[in-house]
């Protein structure tokens, strides 16, 4: 029992206390008032994928998981799919709630003067009795913010909480030979107390008995004093229908994904991501078992393509490190990342197995490919998704930091590096291109450096710019989104290294408490990295939305959104504008979902979306792919 939170020498003390002037911390954690119950909760810091003060929003989303799903640590109203450092730091933005802290937590040091009460002045008329009781005695401790606040009201349990702290303290100056310091009459005004309060002593008391029991409980039973394990399991069916000429309908198709996150703290400030998975969607090098390559709007090799979903891995089936094979739900280390601050408002990250969205909040409501859009189009800004950014694979080894520059401002940063674990190259399998297609070692391979400004100039617009440079061994984009992003430099050698500079912005505009409006707008200039050639390319492309909370009911969301995916508005040198054979066109993408709020565990969410002139090949059916999707979290 915390001790040292109030005690009294007087009857005069006893009466400030009867007339609220003297704020109880004894038993705060157990002690019912009328608004709620006080909570003496851990010391938090802050380090979020969101999402560490006020940071982790996004570890997709670490963010985590946002669970945080650590960002590195940007947050739905349910348990993330995936934590991120967003995740973290949104959950440290409370510190201690609103109550005083008891002299037996660490960080609140013990009052010896009431003049270190910057709310207590001579002229108060109770100054004299909070003075014997602080500097006489020792048993007061105020707010964290050294005020007293005397004027609160209070209840007859926290007058009990504090007359059997004042008991306890009596009773220990008695036990170590300083009883010349109790008077008779204080004595005597505590006995008439303890019995005017026997029954709310009693009450307390065996509250206290109680919490320690189930306490002991739970310690006994519980998972792990320092880690946490929540999950996602998503099970769809997908169905579509149009894709290239001459091509029948693709079946049906069942799939899953299932996630179990491990989110541990050492220290109560850090944060160590785990996380594992388990999928059934298949692909493969040459892409062969997809959905995609049923339609005929996958790329040659793996499973680029603008029809895919947003619960999707980048490489389905595939080790893209080594071009292995995968079975289906065959399980997975996807995220293992560690976050840790080492300062008031600068937050560093690094792990083996990270993405870009970790560290970056999503700025979009459609974000969140168990619970909003249901295509990996509508879900983020083209740019944190270049490079393998967003592979759902954890495909990168990265480090970098979160520096909040301000509550309304913050800037992150991280350097990725895809091979980092492989020594030396394999050899070529075509010319150009070696069965370890990104390169090798943390400097030696395929690359990234990203980085995002978020900022909210008002409370209902969030802005987020982003920048990535890339540099990669063979000739792709390393999103996933389009076809083209293998053979990013149209008519030249998949086997070209690339380098890429990709610019893009976010915003969202919540014009009212259930709608809110978001767009994105993205660029990326594509250029030749050898002597072999001289080659340039640019790809563009931009999205806008409504997205509704909400909607007929609490708790279900909807979203509306229109855009044209990436598409190459310019060339240069040797690179051509379309590969041979296409009849270039501009694509344009048209989705609608509604996500059904089952249980605080269940959703369900039915939705489709509609592909124009797909790929930019005006030869190809329009394309619409329906799904329904139910997500279970845990």
């Amino acid at each position: 029992m915390a001790k040292y939170l109030l005690a009294s020498a007087s009857g005069a003390s006893f009466l400030c206390l009867i007339n609220g002037l003297l704020p109880i911390q004894a038993l705060a954690n157990v002690v019912p008032t009328e608004q709620k119950l006080l909570l003496n909760a851990p010391q938090k810091s802050a380090i979020v994928n969101n999402k560490i003060p006020n940071q982790l929003n996004k570890f997709n989303q670490v963010t985590l998981p946002k669970t945080a799903e650590t960002g590195l640590i940007v947050a739905n109203d349910s348990p993330a799919a995936s934590p991120t450092i967003q995740d973290k730091q949104e959950s440290q933005d409370s510190s201690h709630p609103q109550g005083l802290q008891t002299s037996d937590n660490n960080d609140s040091p013990q009052v010896t003067s009431v003049s270190q009460f910057s709310d207590v002045q001579p002229t108060d008329w109770a100054f004299q009795a909070l003075q014997s009781l602080v500097e006489r005695y020792g048993c007061i401790a105020g707010y964290p913010n050294s005020t007293y606040r005397g004027n609160r009201a209070m209840t007859r349990y926290e007058f009990a909480a504090g007359l059997n702290a004042c008991l306890e303290r009596v009773n220990e100056l008695i036990a170590t030979a300083t009883s010349d310091l109790v008077k008779k009459e204080d004595l005597a005004t505590l006995q008439k107390l303890q019995e005017d309060f026997a029954a709310e002593l009693a009450t307390l008391r065996g509250r206290v008995d109680a919490l320690e029991a189930r306490t002991a409980e739970l310690e006994a039973n519980q998972f792990s004093t320092t880690t946490k394990l929540n999950g996602e399991v998503i099970i769809a069916g997908i169905g579509a229908t149009g894709g290239a000429p001459n091509q029948g309908d693709p079946n049906i198709i069942l799939v899953n994904r299932v996630r179990l996150n491990l989110t541990t703290s050492f220290t109560g400030k850090d944060l160590l991501i785990t996380g594992l998975q388990a999928y059934n969607f298949l692909g493969g090098v040459d892409g062969s078992g997809s959905l995609q390559r049923g339609l005929g709007l996958a790329s040659d090799l793996l499973t680029a393509s603008s029809a895919r979903t947003s619960f999707e891995p980048l490489f389905p089936g595939l080790d893209v490190k080594t071009l292995s094979d995968q079975a289906a739900n065959s399980v997975q280390l996807y995220k293992l990342l560690y976050v840790f601050p080492v300062a008031d408002k600068l937050t560093l990250f690094a792990g083996t197995a990270a993405e870009a969205t970790d560290a970056f909040p999503a700025i979009t409501p459609f974000y969140g490919e168990g619970q909003e859009s249901i295509s990996r189009f509508a879900g983020l800004n083209p740019v944190a998704r270049v490079s393998g950014g967003t592979s759902g694979t954890g495909l990168a080894s990265a480090a970098g930091f979160i520096f909040n520059i301000s509550p309304q401002l913050d800037l992150r940063a991280l350097y990725g590096s895809v091979n980092a674990n492989i020594p030396q190259e394999a050899g070529e399998i075509v010319p150009g291109v070696s069965n370890t297609p990104l390169g090798a070692g943390v400097f030696g391979g395929s690359s990234v450096v990203s980085a995002q400004l978020t900022f909210k100039p008002t409370s209902s617009i969030d802005v987020g710019l982003n920048y990535a440079h890339s540099y990669h061994e063979i000739n792709i984009l390393g999103t996933g989104l389009i076809r083209d992003d293998i053979g990013a430099l149209a008519g030249v050698p998949l086997g070209t290294p690339v380098s890429l500079n990709s610019v893009g912005g976010t915003v969202t505009w919540r014009f009212s408490p259930k709608v809110a409006l978001s767009g994105y707008g993205a660029a990326m200039f594509v250029d030749d990295s050898s002597d072999a050639v001289n080659a340039s390319t640019t790809f563009t492309s931009w999205m806008v939305g409504l997205h509704f909370n909400d909607l007929f009911k609490s708790g279900n969301n909807a979203g509306l959104l229109f855009g044209q995916p990436l598409f190459r508005s310019d060339a240069g040198g040797t690179a051509q504008l379309a590969p041979d054979g296409v009849n270039r066109a501009t694509p344009y993408h048209l989705e609608a979902y509604y996500r059904l709020k089952l249980t605080d565990n269940i959703s369900i969410t039915p939705g489709a979306f509609v592909l124009f002139n797909p790929e930019g090949d005006s030869r190809n059916e329009t394309t619409t792919v329906g799904v329904l999707r139910t997500t279970f979290t845990f």
